[in-house]
């Protein structure tokens, strides 16, 4: 008795702006699969068709992944090949993937990863910067404590570091890494599209750039711990505190959120960088 044949997971990494940055291999495994899982399904549907490519097309996204994952196991059980795609480059990375990858295998089931473009590998080698080793960190926590957790684990990474941003996060991004110690990195906005920039340099000249303009686009950061100032966290140090939230005011940073940052910094009560701003005298002092 033959066993039936069961499908095979193929990851399909897509274009991150240049339409023509796919390969012959991967529009082949599209236009051949059963099914086509995808990020956002109608980013995806202009790519297909611009390559004229008809195979149907489910949502397989963050909020529904958990729902989708029986549904497109069941299809590869049954013997149906299914490409898994997201908005740009390759699946899994700092998107939905990973874990119907992890699922299929529990199940035995074929994954076959494809090479193809990828964010991460073409804003590190734009950087300049030794790309081996590195550590990559996609997005980091948008707030709260995970944040912070987060940005004090980067002050101790001493290979090449990579992280995605959005538009709409790059100005904190950029301060906050300038307060863990980093001085100079790449900033890659847009890689492949018509209007791609790559900017190395310190990280104040960046942030004096994009604060004096609309900022757009998708970000690759990548920064080097090599570049980081010793003598930066000394020099602080020889401000005083109140001499240190001038200077983050100065940057755009609002009062109240400089004062944080320098206590948090420094390990001091908000209250006693507080008071030092003000002219505040402490108990005990007339």
């Amino acid at each position: 008795m033959v066993e039936d044949k069961k499908g095979c997971l193929f990851l399909c990494p897509t274009p991150i702006g240049n339409l023509e940055d796919i390969t012959l291999r991967v529009l082949r495994t599209l236009e051949q699969a059963s099914l086509i899982a995808a990020e956002d399904t109608r980013r995806t549907r202009k790519l297909l068709s611009h390559y004229n490519i008809k195979t149907p097309l489910v949502s397989y996204r963050e909020h529904n992944r958990k729902k989708q994952e029986g549904f497109l196991l069941d299809k590869l059980t049954q013997g149906d090949d299914v490409a898994l795609v997201s908005d740009a480059g390759m699946p899994g990375i700092s998107d939905p993937g990973i874990e119907l990858v992890q699922a299929a295998l529990e199940r035995g089931l074929s994954v076959e990863v494809l090479p193809g473009p990828s964010a991460l590998l073409t804003g590190l080698l734009s950087s300049g910067y030794p790309p081996v080793p590195f550590v990559f960190l996609g997005f980091l926590p948008p707030k709260g404590k995970q944040r912070r957790e987060a940005l004090e684990k980067i002050a101790g990474i001493e290979e090449t570091l990579v992280l995605y941003e959005a538009p709409h996060r790059l100005i904190r991004t950029l301060e906050d890494l300038w307060e863990q110690g980093f001085l100079e990195g790449a900033v890659c906005r847009e890689l492949t599209k018509k209007f791609a920039e790559v900017r190395r340099g310190s990280l104040q000249d960046h942030l004096d750039y994009f604060r004096s303009r609309e900022v757009r686009g998708e970000f690759v950061l990548v920064l080097s711990a090599k570049e980081k100032d010793v003598g930066k966290q000394e020099a602080q140090e020889m401000l005083e505190p109140e001499e240190e939230v001038k200077i983050l005011m100065g940057g755009g940073v609002s009062k109240k959120e400089a004062i944080f940052k320098v206590a948090r910094r420094r390990g001091l009560p908000k209250r006693e960088v507080y008071r030092r701003c003000h002219g505040v005298p402490s108990k005990g002092q007339k």
